[in-house]
């Protein structure tokens, strides 16, 4: 870096990232440091006149940001996997470098993806209410009842990193099929599943477990929706680890009313945070998580690491160690 660099930081990261940061010669820092997200005046004023911006999946990052950037912005680097926060378009139009953080975060997002599906097919936070709330009064055959892995069918929706973790961490419970879809067949990535492409409709239809671990696209947007949810079985499990966009929530919550599906697990919804008067929290077959699939503390501060290093390398016009080929 041969002349200084001025970053804006728009939240309190790991200590890790931060040191990354603060080490490097000829970097000048400015940081929102707050555990809460930048507000939009603050994001604006911060980032003005700044070459580098390492934002976060909650800051949107809009042609207003760009332009109160101004033309010396070279480098975004996201502390995510996601970029739908970006505006892509403006991005590219202007010439500007984009970091991210893929891989680092897949076996975290595996793991609680798990985690959900099974939390949510036994019905683990509905049993805890009822010992906390003297719901448990003797044993009984058919009481707390839910679903197993064991000899089932589960559909993938979309078999990239952290789809493919997730059914190598399921294999093991006897799982007996795996069917996945996306935009194209993954041959590669299916083999050792022995994982079938097939439809979205068909893999609605004879998934006893569905798992969405896509990307969130205008081709998935609303994806699963009343169409999608009218074609599964009534004893299936939907789980949403990918983005709350990607699933119609009225439809859902109809769905699962209904009786339509068994249970549904989310890690994640629109909007983020999901009000607590929102219809889906009152339902006893709904779990719903704060959106922490990456959160361990080994993976968040490998995280904010990386997307450090993605800054600097871009800043110094070298190759990132991620970088978002536009």
């Amino acid at each position: 870096m041969r002349r200084a660099m001025a970053v804006f930081v728009t939240r309190r990261i790991p200590a890790e990232g931060m040191r990354v940061l603060s080490e490097a010669a000829g970097c000048r820092l400015q940081q929102w440091d707050s555990e809460e997200p930048v507000p939009r005046r603050e994001l604006l004023a911060g980032v003005a006149g700044k070459q580098g911006l390492l934002c976060l999946l909650s800051d949107r990052i809009d042609a207003e940001v760009l332009d109160a950037a101004g033309p010396s912005l070279k480098v975004i680097s996201t502390m995510s996997v996601g970029f739908d926060h970006l505006a892509l378009d403006e991005i590219k139009k202007r010439g500007i470098r984009v970091g991210y953080t893929p891989d680092v975060l897949t076996d975290a997002t595996a793991e609680l993806s798990v985690a959900l599906l099974l939390a949510t097919c036994r019905r683990l936070p509905e049993a805890v209410a009822e010992v906390k709330t003297g719901g448990w009064t003797t044993w009984k055959p058919l009481w707390m009842c839910g679903y197993g892995l064991s000899g089932s069918t589960v559909g993938i929706i979309g078999l990239g990193r952290i789809g493919q973790a997730v059914a190598r961490r399921l294999k093991p419970f006897g799982v007996k099929n795996f069917l996945y879809t996306g935009s194209q067949p993954k041959p590669e990535n299916a083999a050792e599943f022995q994982a079938e492409f097939v439809p979205l409709t068909k893999l609605a239809q004879e998934s006893d477990f569905i798992v969405v671990t896509c990307a969130l696209t205008p081709n998935t947007q609303g994806m699963c929706d009343k169409n999608f949810f009218s074609r599964m079985k009534k004893t299936s499990v939907f789980i949403n680890t990918s983005r709350g966009a990607v699933v119609n929530q009225e439809d859902l919550y109809d769905a699962l009313v209904s009786g339509q599906i068994a249970a549904a697990g989310l890690d994640v919804t629109t909007p983020e945070p999901l009000p607590t008067d929102h219809p889906l929290l009152k339902l006893r077959n709904c779990v719903i998580l704060p959106h922490i699939g990456s959160a361990t503390y080994a993976t968040r501060s490998t995280m904010a690491v990386l997307a450090a290093d993605n800054l600097l390398a871009g800043l110094r016009g070298e190759p990132m160690p991620h970088e978002l080929l536009l």
